[in-house]
């Protein structure tokens, strides 16, 4: 009897929740079929390994010291706030694979055929895992999930949308290799939490990240690609704010957050950029060229305004022309600070 008492309980409860789901208006009811096809297609590409403890805070201390390279600047490493439970950085070190579906010339990711392109980056995870065995090297595919247009389309705003069946398919390859996702937003003439908020289905799942480019936000009405864009810190912290809102709604570990960079005016005020447990920033060195350069864009722009974590992206094509070769993972982890997010394209 009170075996039948129970379940008759969970079934008056059970139908008293979709008694009040179907009272909600159409709009909400839309939200709700997209965040539940979304779930039922990737959430078990949720679990990404990616063991959840507490912080050791002499640990954490030690590993961001390592990561400094003995800089004796004062600048690295920099004092920030300790990450919640289960953070991926600096335990880890995130090697991503970045491009859009739509293109063969954004990058590596849409470039290759799938098995081939995965096939790719486990061969460079191996290599950074070589090169330095102290920190445990992970595989990432970073999508352009918004991207930047020369034309303005319906809405006027210089910026296409994916559709979320395109990056379902990514969810999907990602799972097959246990690699993390990273959904890269480029604005346009649109904004930092309009564009980032049409994504909070995946950011709600432990394995999805976000990328954002300055590049390509372009406050005067320039068209993309014609100008490079830039970022305030207040564009950085909107993206901050939803992020942090998404980690304590959900209970979730720390979300990694991209920021691309190679000249000054892309990030501005960077010193209010804010960091907070919920969220590991890296900013990542963007340019392509001769070492030289790159080596010096990175001291300029990265090293000179520390934030929190430094990335480095690589290009398989523009990095290798002109008599240039591309930086090896030894070479790279001989910067100050070394990058801790290596980007390929």
């Amino acid at each position: 009897m009170k075996k039948f008492a129970n379940t008759f309980f969970l079934f008056i409860i059970l139908f008293s929740y979709l008694l009040v789901v179907s009272s909600c208006n159409k709009s909400r009811a839309k939200d709700i079929k997209i965040e539940k096809t979304v779930k039922k297609t990737v959430i078990a590409a949720s679990k990404t390994g990616i063991k959840r403890h507490d912080i050791d805070t002499v640990e954490y201390n030690k590993r961001m010291l390592a990561l400094s390279n003995n800089d004796t600047s004062g600048k690295w490493p920099v004092k920030t706030p300790y990450p919640l439970p289960g953070a991926i950085l600096p335990y880890n070190r995130i090697i991503a694979f970045y491009g859009n579906l739509y293109s063969k010339r954004m990058g590596v990711l849409g470039e290759l055929p799938k098995n081939e392109m995965l096939k790719k980056l486990q061969s460079e995870v191996t290599k950074w895992q070589k090169a330095d065995s102290s920190t445990k090297a992970i595989p990432a595919l970073h999508y352009i999930a918004i991207t930047a247009q020369g034309s303005p389309g319906n809405a006027n705003l210089h910026r296409m949308r994916m559709p979320f069946k395109q990056i379902d398919t990514i969810m999907n390859w990602a799972k097959s290799i246990n690699a993390l996702v990273f959904l890269d937003v480029q604005v346009g003439h649109s904004n930092v939490k309009d564009e980032v908020a049409t994504l909070e289905p995946y950011l709600k799942l432990s394995n999805v990240h976000l990328g954002i480019d300055p590049e390509f936000s372009l406050k005067n009405g320039e068209i993309p690609g014609t100008k490079i864009g830039t970022f305030t810190a207040d564009d950085i912290n909107d993206a901050i704010d939803i992020l942090v809102k998404i980690v304590r709604e959900n209970n979730l570990p720390p979300k990694v957050l991209i920021v691309h960079r190679f000249t000054q005016g892309m990030v501005t005020n960077y010193k209010k950029i804010k960091t907070v447990p919920e969220v590991q920033i890296v900013m990542n060195m963007d340019g392509f060229g001769s070492k030289i350069l790159k080596k010096s864009t990175y001291l300029r722009y990265i090293y000179r305004e520390p934030v929190q974590f430094t990335g480095f992206k690589l290009f398989y094509k523009n990095d290798n022309k002109n008599g240039w070769q591309m930086y090896t993972p030894e070479e790279l982890l001989k910067f100050t600070p070394k990058p801790i997010y290596i980007q390929y394209q």
